[in-house]
């Protein structure tokens, strides 16, 4: 089997480089190799690998500057999928694309399944869903998978920067009225590895799982809680911190203002991806609390 990886050294494409390397011949392409801002570049690069899967894990993730930056958004979150996938198409191979939770606008009440309705509020919303649309489209053999609140040990994101201000405040204020579920890199990447054993060794009969999947950490929480879950672990490692979790203060997302609005419940309905490929998802915690624990092992803490 061979696996062509877009991306490889962002949070997801990172860990996917690890994940994948196992199912057969890998190539991980950065953005000097497989640029996403020049789409039909990429049509070069898929045929001279000839591969079986495409995974993209390569995106415009700048949610607020995407608001004043729209044709790059575009062009990385929309067009380029859609060429992916037209290649896809043309050579029989799967494509493996990740969307997220803000498709949505956030007003639901419970957990969002994979046939509610979209409405994106952001511009960074709007491409993705965009891009999601072209690869449904294509025809080709695909598995969408959305999902919520990314973080990694590698790269920078929400539970890195709140161990750096912990470090430097004595009180933080975190938004406490949106909810979803913090998901690791390494959750992505291994339920990723996962479903595409399970689709391999099915041959011609895993057309069938051909789809958009929700794909996320189980439970829920929200900003300030995972703020707090953050601290609390760096405390329980040995970390010096002049704010601890009870210096974590709540505050509405309206207080914080930012150009691209972010739904206030991102809780994604996992169940479709778990039944179709026979995994149990951990609760959040496990991998934020396998962050920390990185993070101390390394010094960085």
């Amino acid at each position: 089997m061979k696996i062509l990886l877009l991306g490889k050294d962002g949070q997801v494409g990172w860990e996917l480089q690890r994940a994948l390397a196992p199912l057969g011949e890998l190539r991980a392409c950065g953005r000097a190799e497989a640029d996403l801002s020049d789409p039909e570049s990429l049509r070069g690069v898929v045929r001279s690998f000839a591969p079986d899967i495409i995974v993209n894990a390569a995106a415009y993730t700048a949610v607020d500057k995407a608001e004043s930056d729209e044709v790059a958004a575009r062009t990385c979150n929309a067009v380029a999928p859609g060429v992916l996938a037209e290649e896809a198409a043309a050579c029989g191979a799967w494509l493996v694309h990740y969307s997220t939770d803000y498709v949505f606008d956030g007003s639901k009440d419970g957990a969002w399944v994979e046939t509610d309705a979209v409405n994106p509020l952001s511009v960074y919303g709007r491409t993705k869903y965009d891009g999601e649309e072209r690869i449904r489209a294509s025809g080709a053999k695909h598995l969408i998978l959305r999902t919520s609140w990314v973080f990694a040990p590698h790269g920078g994101n929400f539970a890195k920067t709140m161990l750096r201000l912990a470090k430097e405040r004595e009180t933080l204020s975190v938004v406490a009225d949106q909810h979803g579920a913090p998901t690791g890199a390494e959750l992505l990447a291994d339920a990723t590895a996962l479903a595409l054993y399970r689709i391999s060794s099915l041959g011609g009969d895993a057309r069938s799982l051909s789809g958009t999947y929700h794909l996320a950490a189980s439970g829920t929480t929200t900003w300030h809680a995972y703020a707090q879950q953050v601290l609390a672990q760096a405390l329980a490692h040995g970390a010096v911190l002049k704010a601890g979790p009870d210096a974590v203060q709540p505050i509405a997302a309206s207080a914080f203002t930012t150009p691209a609005v972010r739904p206030a419940n991102s809780r994604l309905d996992c169940t479709k991806f778990c039944d179709s490929f026979g995994l149990v998802l951990p609760d959040w915690r496990h991998h934020v609390n396998r962050l920390v624990a990185e993070l101390a092992a390394q010094g960085k803490l």
